[in-house]
């Protein structure tokens, strides 16, 4: 078991490589090992690269019979894999069948995949050809490395992300009509929320935010695709030219129907895994309201908002009600909590 949870845990490192590209599939690594009496050797390694293309199963088989193109001896092999290999035509044939084919004669899963198409059918496939399969190694870690996918799956809405930063006593703006927002985040901070937009296959922001940042929302300081810009538009009072709109990343507006429930149903229906909410601080309180999220993304700066010079008293736009229930890690003196919804 030991030696089946190293090989995993490979296939998993092996699976984050292509983290930006494959969505909205899961992350997959493959590796093929040969047994005999000198020991285990590892022929091949591979992984899904990127949406739309091959698989991390036949890529690994690809590559391991580029190197031994004298043959390999299938039947005294293992295939690992973190995800149950698929039993469908999509855009790629099903990677049971490959197996199958080759004659491999063992198939350890780490969890199996919770698509309908799926869900259980390709180990079942291998399984009726004889082959050996055992499935739940690492399965925990399995899921954690696409909880993304396995959300969209199981629940039927994208994985949802809260996340805003706020000052030291508890605001995430001044009050304002335009302007600059105040500068909470450093350069550091700043970057970490670019490589969460990367992340996540759509970022979402509220009207005011649109109208009063004009933000481009893209992965300015980041590798990786640039996400799906998400924003409302009830009283159509966004302008043509807002940048959200600009052609270097599609973007949905919700005009009609806002409501919470509507939207999440709306974006499974495109097939889109998760959603990244930056703000404002009113629709991030609604979501939080509704329930219906799964991690909440915090940094707490250590400036205080100013204080106001004509009135006295600080006038800010408070940070949404939320009560933290996890010790921070600290970036550049700044607290952050990653914490999962209770």
């Amino acid at each position: 078991m030991n030696e089946e949870k190293l090989y995993i845990g490979r296939c998993l490192q092996l699976a984050r490589l292509a983290e930006y590209y494959v969505a909205p599939n899961p992350m997959v690594g493959a590796i093929l090992v040969h047994h005999s009496l000198e020991g285990d050797q590892i022929l091949a390694e591979g992984w899904h690269e990127r949406y739309g293309e091959t698989h991390a199963e036949p890529n690994c088989i690809r590559h391991a019979e580029e190197s031994y193109p004298e043959g390999i001896d299938y039947k005294h092999c293992t295939l690992y894999v973190n995800l149950e290999p698929c039993s469908h035509y999509g855009k790629t044939p099903p990677c049971a069948e490959l197996i199958i084919r080759k004659g491999i004669g063992r198939v350890v899963v780490g969890t199996l995949d919770p698509n309908p198409q799926v869900a259980g059918r390709g180990v079942k496939m291998m399984r009726d050809a004889g082959i050996e399969v055992v499935v739940g190694v690492l399965e925990e870690e399995c899921r954690e490395l696409n909880k993304r996918f396995f959300c969209l799956q199981e629940k039927k809405r994208p994985y949802v992300i809260l996340k805003w930063a706020e000052t030291a006593d508890g605001y995430i703006d001044i009050q304002r009509d335009g302007g600059k927002p105040i500068s909470i985040s450093t350069p550091l901070t700043k970057q970490l929320v670019h490589q969460q937009r990367a992340e996540n296959m759509a970022i979402m922001v509220g009207t005011r935010t649109v109208l009063l940042d004009n933000p481009r929302l893209l992965t300015t300081h980041w590798s990786g695709r640039n996400p799906i810009r998400i924003t409302l538009d009830r009283h159509d009072v966004l302008p043509a030219d807002s940048r959200i709109f600009s052609d270097e990343a599609p973007t949905i507006v919700y005009r009609e129907n806002t409501d919470w429930q509507f939207i999440m149903t709306d974006l499974a229906a495109r097939n889109i895994h998760s959603v990244l909410v930056e703000g404002g601080s009113t629709l991030l309180q609604h979501i939080l309201d509704s329930g219906i999220y799964d991690e909440v993304h915090i940094e707490i700066g250590k400036q205080l908002l100013p204080i106001d010079s004509i009135t006295g008293h600080k006038a800010g736009v408070k940070a949404p009600v939320y009560h933290r229930h996890t010790q921070p890690i600290v970036v550049d003196d700044h607290q952050i909590f990653i914490e999962q919804k209770l």
